[in-house]
């Protein structure tokens, strides 16, 4: 087996112990497969320090949950900051591990937190890959039952988070209704 596929094995390992099993299997597991059949299908061909970044992005998310954190936006960003870290972490040592060098497992922490979203090409492709994650199998669980015009404000964040290209094909690819769709031609 491969370095890569060692990381991406033990990743999946690791998710397997999600206790969330709500659609069928460990949660976490299924978001990594989605997030790397997406990035397959947006990116062939993408480097593996990419590849192991997509797959490790909610690596044991459920041992820090939401509420764990106070509500409100403050609490929201601090939650989200600090899954950044962990996730960083764990996939570096993860990555080392299997024989990656600290430089690889520096970058994947790099895609993690998101640092240069908009500047760094790979971080923007991870982005990309999250946000079709997310409308593809999450956003109409996500919407239901929601207030409308808070439903937009997360469409509007979401597609201001994509590249142009992204949103593009997004419009294509998903049936999304107005007001919805307009965020994507911004």
């Amino acid at each position: 087996m491969s370095r890569l596929e060692t990381a991406l094995a033990a990743i999946d390992a690791a998710n397997a112990l999600d206790p969330d099993t709500s659609e069928g299997a460990p949660a976490a597991a299924l978001y990594g497969t989605r997030m790397s059949a997406e990035l397959d299908r947006l990116f062939p061909g993408a480097p593996d320090v990419l590849r192991i970044a997509a797959r490790g992005q909610h690596i044991e998310r459920w041992t820090s949950p939401r509420a764990a954190y106070p509500e409100g936006r403050e609490g929201y960003l601090a939650w989200r900051r600090d899954l950044g870290a962990f996730h960083a972490r764990r996939v570096g040592e993860i990555m080392r591990d299997v024989g990656y060098g600290g430089d690889e497992a520096d970058r994947a922490g790099t895609l993690l937190r998101k640092e240069g979203i908009k500047r760094d090409p790979e971080v923007q492709m991870l982005e990309d890959v999250i946000c079709f994650v997310f409308l593809r199998w999450y956003f109409h669980p996500f919407a239901e039952g929601r207030d409308p015009a808070g439903l937009l404000r997360i469409v509007e964040k979401t597609a201001r988070k994509m590249s142009a290209a992204a949103r593009e094909r997004a419009l294509r690819e998903f049936d999304l209704p107005e007001p919805f769709a307009a965020a994507f031609r911004s």
